[in-house]
Formats: structure tokens, sequence, C-alpha cells
């Protein structure tokens, strides 16, 4: 499967009397994006803000960030299963808007959401202080239950999304990536002298708003598959979840996932990459016990040399994530480990929830229980109600001044355990 990413790059975000892309600037027309959030009847107020690297902005709560793009040829279209028809995805061409993003914020209640700084001390720790960002500030019905609340809130998103990415459909792109891996036989011969090498892509699916789409099915009913990487880059996987905002892998994520991303740049040269096994995260132990079986089956059936396994998530999933490792590992193939730490604020208590004689070769993303001072910002998009009941946050946390102290795992992205960070951990 062949897809083609057209990467145009966005410096600026302003609104404007239609939504395009002129150079380098996204102009969007703010009007038309509320009447599109306002079409879903459970949700009753929209606005829209925008949020540019270095002003002294603060965004919470966060539900969601999605890189806008469009696909221009081939099979399908964009979020495939949910806004398109169910087709396979993955080749021909697409484009990104590249340095922009939409997010989701405003009341999000009973969600496990973070926040994001555009500027200060904090802004570092997360890649959206760097991006040019549509914020899509919602608030439902009062009497919705949580789980129709978080779907209107994630089909908002991807509906802006696509519709911001319209704006790059005609629009030549300054960079063009082509990205191939051809069905595994082929894939073989093409480079028989190299390490055969896949990717384990572990879904946060275990429920109870922890939920991630594959093609549109919830992936905690799904059983592990082989799907190619640039059905990942054509937004076959979305995000539905509200997990701990450091280690959210945002539907950005799922665009821009850097494994895959790093895996393409050295396959040719000194590896052989295989495409990539999706498994889930569950909840009750046969099912962790049935989906790193069937992982550890397909790792063998593929004849891989060696994978890499990243997680979504920490302490339940840490079981699945050593599942998976111990599983493949006793099929004759290498594993590689990516992964967050919470050995608490002293830095005393185990790393991991869970842990296995075979996991000898371990990727670490940093420390999410690092405290941190985030100071008072002149601009709130969406709300500051919440910040102490999210994850990270304590009583106390929210000053009268408006600056917060907490964990970074308050942060979305920054300890994020498919490495699209800046963190790592170093043992003596």
């Amino acid at each position: 499967m062949k897809l083609e990413l057209g990467k145009i790059k966005i410096s600026d975000v302003q609104f404007g009397a239609e939504t395009k892309v002129e150079n380098g600037t996204l102009f969007v027309n703010k009007q038309k994006i509320i009447d599109l959030v306002l079409e879903d009847e459970r949700l009753i107020k929209a606005d829209v803000e925008l949020a540019r690297p270095g002003e002294s902005v603060r965004i919470a709560p966060v539900k969601d960030v999605i890189e806008p793009r469009v696909k221009v040829s081939g099979d399908g279209g964009i979020f495939p299963g949910i806004l398109d028809k169910v087709k396979t995805v993955g080749s021909g061409r697409t484009h990104a808007l590249v340095g922009a993003t939409v997010i989701t914020c405003g009341k999000i209640v009973g969600f496990q959401e973070g926040l994001i700084d555009m500027s200060g001390p904090t802004a570092k720790y997360t890649p959206f202080s760097q991006t040019n960002n549509v914020c899509v500030v919602i608030e439902g019905r009062a009497d919705l239950d949580t789980h129709a609340y978080e779907e209107a809130g994630r089909m908002a998103g991807l509906k802006v999304a696509k519709y911001v990415g319209e704006a790059g459909r005609n629009v030549e792109p300054d960079e063009i990536v082509t990205y191939e891996t051809k069905p595994l036989l082929d894939q073989i011969k093409e480079y028989p002298d190299l390490p055969k090498i896949g990717y384990v892509h572990m879904l946060q699916s275990q429920g109870l708003l922890h939920d991630t789409y594959y093609y549109g099915v919830d992936a905690k009913v799904m059983l592990p598959t082989f799907m190619y990487p640039t059905e990942i880059m054509d937004g076959a996987i979305v995000s539905g979840n509200c997990v701990a905002p450091c280690d959210k892998v945002t539907t950005f994520h799922h665009f821009n996932n850097p494994v895959i991303e790093d895996l393409y740049k050295r396959h040719g040269k000194d590896l052989n990459f295989i495409g990539v096994i999706l498994t889930n995260e569950n909840v009750w132990l046969m099912d962790k016990e049935r989906s790193s079986d069937m992982t550890a089956k397909l790792c063998r059936h593929l004849g891989l040399d060696g994978v890499i396994v990243t997680e979504e998530g920490y302490g339940n999933p840490d079981t699945d994530l050593m599942m998976n490792c111990k599983k493949v590992s006793r099929e004759g193939v290498n594993v590689v480990l990516i992964t967050d730490e919470f050995p608490g604020r002293d830095g005393k208590s185990q790393s991991v929830a869970d842990t296995v004689e075979e996991a000898d070769a371990v990727v670490s993303c940093g420390n999410g229980n690092i405290i941190e001072y985030f100071p008072p910002m002149d601009k709130i998009i969406g709300t500051l109600d919440y910040i102490e009941t999210m994850i990270g946050g304590y009583e106390g946390s929210l000053k009268e001044d408006g600056s917060i102290e907490a964990e970074i795992q308050i942060i979305i992205a920054s300890t994020i355990a498919n490495g699209y960070n800046k963190l790592a951990a170093q043992g003596f």
C-alpha cells in the first residue's frame, strides 16, 4: 500500500470570511464552524478561539487534538467508518495542514482531560504549544450522560477537522513524502537480508470513556489484527478516550505516530518494516490473555525478528504491555517497549504497575509525577473549573491569581508513551 502525504506548512491562523490557506496562513470562518458544531442537538453552545505559539493562553480542559487532513485521491475519505463510508484507506494522496490543529475543549465534566499552555515554563512539555490551534469550545445539554457527551465532543472535533482540512485540497504542498508497505511476501523478498521489524500498537480500550475507534469500531470489542501503517495516517484510528492527559494518544498522534515515522525512515536501510499489529488494552484478565496470545501468534506468523510495543495509559494497561512482551519474546521475537513512568513524587515507587523478566529493553518517556509551577495566563480558552479534579491536579492546585501547581501529567502529551515528546528518564 502506497501513500503520498502532501505537507502544507501552516505558520499562522486567523479568522476570515472563508476557510482557506494562503501563503502559509490558515484562515477559518468562525461562524461556519459554530454552525457545523451546533448541528448536533446534544450541544447547546459553541465558540471558536485561536491560540498561537508564544501567546499568553491556557487551553483547558482539552478533549482531543486533530491535524486537519483531506483525502485528495485514492480509496475512502478521512475518518472512514465515522464521517465517511467504511473503505480501506492508506493509499493514494492525502494533504495535511502541518502546523495547524483543531482542539476540542470546554465544559467536559467528569472526563480526565488536561491543559495546554501556549507559553511559559510548561509550554515545553506539549507539542501543541508550537502549533496554530483552532480551539472549538463546546458545552452539552445538562441532561446528557457522559458517554453521549463524549461522543458529541468527539464528533464535533472530527467534523471541524474535516471541514478545515478541505482548505488544503487544491493547495500545492510544500513537501510530498511517500510511504509504502507492500504485501507480506513481496515486502520480505525486497529486503531479504534485513531484520523483519513490526510495531505492536496498543489502543486504549478499557471502557468508561477510555475508548479508541478503528474504522468506527470500538477497540475493546476487536481482536488483534494486522494493518498497513499508511492506514493510520489516513484516519483509520481516532481517539475517543479520556485518560491521563500526559499519555493521551490524541487523534493528532495517530496521524503522526513517531514510531511509524522512524521505522519508515530506516526501512530498506537497516531494517525491513513489515507493518503494524493492532491490539487493545482490556479490563478483564481473560481478555488480556486472549489479546496477548493473538498478538504473539501474529508476530510468529509474520516471521518477525523484532517488534516495538507502545501502550496508552498506565496502571492497568501495564499488565497488557507486559503480557505482550512476555508472550512475544517467548516466540523468539526481540521486543523493545516504550512507556512512561509514575514512581511517585519522591521517585521511590515502582515506575510501572507490572513487570516481567522479558522486559529487558525499555525506553522511558519520562516521569509524570514531577510537580511544576504554571504561571497565570492572560487568556483562558475553556475553563479552569476542573483543574483540581484532573489527573495531576489536587486540592489547592489552582491559586487565586490563576496560577497552578500540579504534576506534569496534567499536560496533554507531556509523557506520551509513543515517544512524541521531549522527555526521557536516565537510570543510574
